[in-house]
């Protein structure tokens, strides 16, 4: 009998967590690109009929596409110039003034569920906008990061649908933190618990901390 699956933690920030179902899902996101090198035999995956795909089955100089993250990522080369990837519209100057101005309005689960995880990937590809597309990421993350925990904190046993709508996924499971500290709180006030246990992210620093120690 299988057991039932274990929730294992995004990379987040960093690089995916294979064992993760939400960075499974996040490298899954298109990402537009341009074929810098015909790619023999490739023609007959991505081209429609009557497009060329017919003539010898190569994928052509100068093809744009959009492929998934995961395999962007694995074609990319700077020295061999397979492929050149264009930064979604969401990361790009336009929007990144938008976010600047003020993050709170924007609905970032229709822009993109994985908007912090996908944006941080694009980090990969060497692009010249990288180090704006890092500082937005900051910015918007620290400007939106009061309201979530302020709301999560502020709605016990209250219907947080609307609220959670327009977070992408790192932000919900912030915003879940904040609702079971509090949840929790409550519980020990009423004394409905025996005591208030430390939380995950205080046990890990912990456990750092002593093997630091250690070392």
């Amino acid at each position: 009998m299988s057991e039932a699956y274990f929730p294992v933690e995004s990379g987040a920030l960093g690089p995916e967590n294979f064992l993760s179902l939400d960075d499974i899902l996040m490298s899954q996101e298109k990402l537009p690109v341009r074929v810098e090198t015909p790619m023999p035999r490739l023609g007959a995956f991505f081209l429609e009929r009557g497009a060329g795909a017919e003539a010898d089955y190569a994928l052509p100089q100068g093809t744009k596409l959009e492929l998934p993250l995961w395999l962007a990522k694995g074609l990319f080369d700077n020295k061999r110039r397979i492929l050149s990837v264009e930064i979604p519209k969401i990361y790009q100057e336009g929007w990144r003034t938008v976010f600047s101005a003020d993050a709170n309005v924007v609905d970032l689960h229709k822009m993109g569920p994985h908007f912090y995880g996908f944006g941080s990937q694009l980090l990969h590809f060497d692009s010249p906008e990288s180090a704006d597309i890092s500082q937005s990421l900051l910015q918007t993350f620290t400007g939106r990061f009061r309201r979530i925990m302020d709301s999560s904190q502020n709605s016990y046993n209250e219907d947080t649908s609307a609220l959670v709508a327009r977070l992408d996924e790192t932000e919900r499971g912030l915003f879940q933190t904040g609702q079971k500290g509090l949840n929790d709180f409550q519980s020990w006030e009423k004394g409905q618990a025996s005591q208030i246990t430390a939380s995950n992210l205080v046990q890990n620093y912990k456990k750092r901390k002593f093997t630091n120690m250690e070392d």
